[in-house]
């Protein structure tokens, strides 16, 4: 099958690392697959899977933006030239691009739904999902079908997956040993989180816990690794708690061994989330992890199964969770193996692979 994955672009974060892992994982099934977008930090990585990535000035927010009717001129010429048997739009703007060169070529499209929206005007008049619509957790299905009225009909759920040969890979002593250094980090437990750093991922909170947590485990260190518009906030706060020496903000990562690695603990602390790609990966390593009760999140963590639950903007709840675990490393390793034989059961990049194939053959109907 011939598909085209089309998103707004690829910087680090939860749909560009979906897309090109999705590429890949179908490239592996044996399809041909080109993703086009407006670059970012992840096309390199496509290169090395020789995967073709298709350059398409659609970085805008806007339906409306006239990078949109431009975009579907180029790709309509594309897309006569190419012929897919299939369009897979991942973001707001691409699922009206993808609606509007639907209707000019006859190449049937399917959106993916990463997340929770405002039902605002815009979302009811370019009401496009195209033939199906995926959901990347029940909780997101709900939202599609009773917020933003999309058609049950057409609404699939399919996890997101992780590649659970690649975040298996655990650092080396030495490695480690180098990272930590590199970045000053001393003896004693790490508590981790890897995300974008904006307000919805919540890491304020985590900041505010680590307060509680550091009065009665003092050698406890944090590590936050993200770029985005809150960092300044984050290190303000931290100074202002008194812990800024406990604290460390390192940026975004293609290769989050490393990190992960370094990590006794991660959390997940978001206000809302569709289900979490960063938190699967740690889950994979073996990590013991803790999550807000929000948006899917409940499908990963199973409380006091596979990790911790904690409701969200909670610093106290969370800090009792951090403790709990850091006191009782027998639960916090049970908590770790169970959370990596759940990923690898259920939650695998080729399971995703192979149940949006299915989607793709609904749409199309080739078998």
């Amino acid at each position: 099958m011939k598909i085209l994955i089309l998103t707004t672009h690829l910087d680090f974060g939860g749909i560009g690392v979906y897309s090109t892992s999705l590429a890949k994982a179908l490239e592996r099934r044996g399809h041909l697959v080109k993703i086009a977008s407006s670059g970012g930090d992840l096309v390199e990585g496509l290169k090395a899977s020789n995967i073709e990535h298709v350059q398409l000035n659609v970085r805008t927010k806007s339906e409306l933006s006239p990078r949109v009717f431009k975009a579907v001129n180029d790709l309509e010429e594309l897309i006569k030239k190419e012929r897919p048997d299939i369009i897979h739009a991942q973001t707001r703007v691409t699922q009206v691009i993808a609606y509007l060169v639907s209707k000019k070529t006859g190449v049937p499209f399917v959106s993916t739904c990463h997340g929770f929206f405002r039902p605002h005007a815009g979302r009811k008049f370019f009401g496009f999902w195209g033939k199906r619509a995926i959901a990347i957790s029940e909780a997101v299905r709900e939202h599609l079908v009773n917020d933003l009225k999309a058609k049950k009909n057409i609404v699939r759920v399919v996890y997101n997956g992780v590649d659970v040969k690649q975040f298996s890979r655990v650092a080396g002593k030495e490695e480690i040993k180098s990272y930590k250094a590199r970045l000053g980090l001393k003896e004693g437990p790490i508590i981790g989180s890897i995300a974008r750093l904006s307000p919805v991922k919540g890491q304020k909170f985590l900041v505010m816990a680590m307060k509680k947590v550091l009065e009665e485990i003092p050698d406890a260190q944090l590590l936050i690794v993200g770029d985005g518009p809150c960092q300044r906030e984050l290190v303000n706060l931290t100074l202002q708690l008194g812990i800024g020496d406990k604290v460390n903000l390192e940026g975004s990562t293609l290769d989050t061994v490393q990190p992960l690695s370094a990590m006794d603990i991660f959390v997940l602390p978001s206000l809302q989330e569709g289900l979490g790609l960063a938190v699967m990966e740690a889950m994979v390593t073996s990590k013991p992890v803790i999550g807000s009760n929000v948006g899917g999140v409940y499908s990963l963590i199973k409380d006091g199964k596979t990790g911790l639950l904690v409701a969200p903007k909670d610093e106290d709840a969370l800090a009792d969770a951090l403790m709990k675990l850091l006191k009782d490393k027998q639960l916090a390793d049970a908590l770790g193996k169970a959370a990596k034989q759940l990923i690898e059961e259920k939650f695998s990049l080729a399971k995703m692979a192979e149940k949006i194939e299915e989607v793709y053959k609904e749409a199309t109907g080739i078998e």
